[in-house]
């Protein structure tokens, strides 16, 4: 890297604010200096607050740094851009292209460079530049937003977790509803995480999922034209994201568990499968038993879904905590039941059952993998649980990648690896596995997605995040 780029970098910021010594006026010839206003978009030198040549050189540097963008060379449009940035950070007083073209020039010079000292002042260089736009024309909030992205995608290894996370609540909790929709994805990461690992309580985590779900609904509804693409995206992530909280014993309560499962049940009132799910996840979100709602969930379990309950026994028991929506208590009394029963058949069924309560209620899939692998041990040619991991495979996009694009459209290839292999080894469940395969095939990388990647159709690949397994590549088209 050049001298002069580094010794830029380093410049205080001081000079930012620094203005030519007034020349002293000719005693013979008095003038009257004129009185410079200041642009009401911002207090920021402006181009119009710019004398003489000032001016003319000023401009000259906004235009010509900007030609040698488009032709690539960053190198040569630094100094011009610096000459444009310090001379008149607030351009004509509504402009803000030479922020971003600065951000953008820096990132550049962050990739680059190998020297870890420079990269670090690259992103000091970025968080200044964000911090002079947020000074000469306010919208702090989005800045924060702006910067916090930055920082989560391309900085993270050289900015500080908490001050990405602060960035990022800035503009949840000034925008509320209205918030950013770039901001949406990475929260909701950064918020599963801190849930998980116990670095923010309960209450606040329901707080920020809740705000989250107003922040997609309203965005979904309210979206116009390419926006309305970012957000279809946003969708598929965001909300599954956070639905997997589900699986936190008392992370969702009453409110959250009745605003989306009743509603279930009322467009399919006479299906015994939406009645129970519905009447489980009230119980599990600890509805009063008073609940409306979940009196009518009783009520319609008991008179329309009525099955004669097992024997006396730890099956029974299981069947019942189940029921009542206590899945962990459940899993405890299904392994009991399996471990001394002698009926392998048995063993096998509530074995895999153990392995879809993870799936379906508990959202743990690894754990839900483990247990269909094990119910597989206990008959031989069995599809079934190589179908549930499949769907364990193919449902894990929102948790490996962001819902679209490479990373989440990998996992359809070890899925349809696992539903070709139950298709093979057992005829029952062919028809599923072929309707299966054909629906998610769409939804693999296409041809030019794997050539970016200098990657072959048919060529090995390990599928990493939580799934960890060699597939092959195949695309869509």
């Amino acid at each position: 890297m050049k001298s002069w780029l580094y010794f830029f970098l380093i410049t205080p910021f001081l000079l930012l604010q620094c203005s030519p010594k007034p020349v002293e006026p000719v005693i013979e010839t008095p003038i009257v200096e004129e009185v410079i206003k200041p642009d009401p978009n911002t207090p920021c030198m402006t181009l119009n607050q710019l004398k003489g040549y000032k001016r003319e050189e000023v401009e000259n540097a906004y235009v010509l740094y900007r030609d040698q963008i488009k032709m690539g060379t960053m190198e040569a449009a630094y100094p011009l851009w610096q000459k444009a940035f310090y001379g008149a950070p607030g351009a004509n007083g509504k402009v803000k292209y030479h922020y971003n073209d600065g951000i953008a020039m820096f990132k550049h010079f962050f990739t680059e460079a190998t020297d870890e000292n420079l990269k670090k002042s690259y992103v000091d260089s970025v968080r200044m530049v964000y911090d002079k736009r947020s000074e000469c024309f306010g919208e702090e909030a989005y800045i924060a937003g702006r910067k916090a992205f930055d920082f989560y995608y391309t900085f993270n290894e050289y900015v500080d977790e908490e001050e990405i996370w602060n960035l990022f609540l800035e503009n949840i909790d000034t925008k509320g509803e209205k918030a950013d929709y770039f901001v949406v994805n990475p929260f909701t990461s950064m918020l599963f995480d801190r849930i998980l690992k116990k670095k923010i309580s309960y209450e606040e985590g329901r707080s920020y999922a809740g705000k989250i779900f107003e922040v997609v609904d309203y965005g979904v509804n309210n979206c116009e034209g390419k926006n309305c693409e970012a957000w279809e995206i946003i969708e598929a992530y965001a909300p599954v994201r956070l639905e997997a909280l589900e699986g936190l014993d008392s992370f969702y309560l009453c409110d959250y568990y009745d605003a989306k499962y009743f509603p279930i049940y009322q467009a399919d009132p006479d299906n015994c499968e939406t009645i129970e799910l519905a009447y489980r996840r009230l119980l599990r979100g600890q509805c009063a038993q008073d609940n409306p709602h979940l009196i009518e969930l009783k009520t319609a379990k008991a008179t329309k879904c009525y099955t004669p309950p097992p024997p006396p026994g730890p099956l029974k028991q299981a069947f019942n905590a189940y029921n009542e929506g206590d899945y962990r208590n459940a899993i405890r009394l299904f392994e009991e039941f399996v471990e001394k029963t002698e009926d392998t058949g048995k063993k096998a069924k509530y074995t895999l059952l153990i392995a879809k309560i993870y799936y379906g209620d508990l959202k743990d899939y690894p754990s839900s993998r483990k247990y269909a692998l094990k119910a597989a041990t206990y008959r031989e040619n069995w599809g079934e649980p190589y179908m549930l991991i499949g769907k364990l495979y193919a449902s894990s996009g929102p948790l490996c990648g962001p819902g679209r694009g490479w990373d989440s459209q990998i996992v359809t290839w070890p899925a349809i690896d696992k539903w070709e292999y139950a298709k093979k080894i057992d005829s029952e469940v062919a028809a599923e596995a072929t309707k299966l395969i054909r629906q998610y095939w769409q939804y693999m990388p296409n041809k030019e997605d794997v050539f970016l990647r200098t990657k072959n159709v048919n060529d090995a690949f390990r599928v990493g995040c939580w799934i960890q397994e060699n597939t092959t590549i195949r695309t869509s088209d």
